[in-house]
């Protein structure tokens, strides 16, 4: 029995093992929460990005497009807008009394002040949107789809630069098996003696490649920085600065093609089919995923989920448009899951927690020494509004009437 400093009451000791057990059931909450959302974030960027390039492919006739990529980049820009505007009058019908209106003018000044920077993003995923089109022209959907894996190293390079993260030597040994399951897949992949933009395939396909992975992944890591760095900010409203950057600069785009191409290119709709439709519903919506990721999860997880994709991907590639599924693209294939594996097996964070450990041992006898002090002192301070009797001199107001 304690007894309390302030009413002299009597408290019930708290027994430590119970407070331990009941932490222990929040942290695994808290766990289960987040395994489960890890697990449909990568499930539905999984179909996503997995449908993606077949339906760029299929929206080619033969072997070109006839409706302006810039277009399509448009419309799911401004259907990805529409999304966030409906679900920001979900949250402000159901919003708590007294939280402010997330549609208020004030606060969405404040918001788009403190999200500046998510107009850096926005820039950089118009200009990686049309670069996936212009990919399509050099290699097939289960090739592009591996080659947008590269994307993880730089990922990997930007966020130990700019955002100061750590990785083991075994997760950069797992980028590096990642590396090599791509370049056993892109043996032989381009054919010889064809030619695009007036320049060798090889030279093209390089040079789309490396701005192939060098722009998005820049994109990935500003955009994860912007979102995390502004958290208590609502993700939709986020969103509609993001995707309405984003609109902006793909409409200046189209208005930079018709004035070099002539007005009638200014027609957004023009040579769109049902696959461009689709094409632009599933763009929008893994965008709309991509952000969620961004923000609660990591863009580690989000580029090596696309990378069970590219599974996925080159089997309905195969059944529907005749692709070989080739000896390399297997072993290619094999080679990224077990990299992944590697990249998220438990055995990769051991140098981490030794050191996490080491410090723990350094404090360890004094943490020990108070620990039941601090049980107690937990307890009486949950407890003390409960037990103490209120004096009438307490009842008094602080200030006149």
């Amino acid at each position: 029995m304690i007894e309390c400093s302030v009413c002299r009451s009597k408290l019930q000791s708290p027994n430590s093992r119970t407070i331990s057990k009941a932490y222990d059931r929040h942290r695994s909450d808290v766990f289960s929460k987040t395994r489960v959302l890890n697990i449909l974030l990568v499930g539905g960027d999984c179909v996503f990005v997995g449908l993606q390039p077949i339906l760029v492919y299929m929206s080619k006739v033969d072997g070109s497009f006839k409706f302006s990529p810039v277009s399509v980049n448009f419309l799911t820009e401004v259907a990805k807008v529409l999304f966030a505007i409906v679900m920001l009058l979900f949250q402000c019908r159901h919003k708590k009394v007294g939280e402010k209106s997330l549609l208020s003018v004030s606060t969405i000044a404040q918001a788009a002040r403190n999200n500046v920077l998510l107009a850096v993003p926005a820039l950089l995923y118009a200009i990686n949107n049309y670069l996936k089109f212009i990919m399509q022209l050099y290699f097939n959907p289960a090739t592009v789809k591996m080659l947008s894996n590269l994307k993880v190293l730089v990922i990997a390079i930007l966020l130990k630069i700019i955002m100061k993260r750590r990785f083991s030597i075994i997760q950069w040994e797992a980028l590096a098996l990642l590396l090599i399951g791509i370049s056993i897949n892109q043996l032989q992949s381009v054919p010889e003696g064809t030619t695009a933009l007036g320049l060798p395939v090889a030279t093209g396909a390089y040079l789309c490649t490396l701005i192939f992975v060098t722009v998005p992944s820049l994109a990935s890591v500003f955009n994860e920085y912007a979102l995390k760095s502004q958290f208590e900010t609502s993700i939709y409203l986020q969103n509609l600065f993001l995707y309405g950057y984003g609109a902006i600069f793909n409409f200046m785009a189209i208005i930079g093609t018709a004035i070099f191409k002539g007005p009638s290119s200014f027609d957004i709709l023009q040579g769109h089919s049902k696959a461009t439709m689709l094409l632009i519903c599933n763009n929008a919506a893994q965008g709309i995923l991509s952000s969620f990721f961004f923000k609660y999860a990591d863009t580690i997880l989000k580029k090596y989920s696309s990378t069970i994709a590219t599974i996925f991907t080159g089997i309905a590639s195969a059944a529907l448009f005749g692709h070989t599924l080739t000896i390399n693209f297997i072993l290619g294939i094999s080679i990224v899951i077990i990299s992944m594996h590697q990249f998220f097996s438990p055995l990769s964070k051991v140098k981490d927690e030794q050191e996490d450990s080491s410090l723990e041992m350094v404090n360890s006898q004094d943490s020990q020494r108070s620990k039941d002090a601090s049980f107690v002192n937990m307890a009486a301070g949950a407890n003390e509004d409960a037990n103490h009797h209120v004096k009438v001199e307490e009842k008094r107001p602080l200030l006149p009437v």
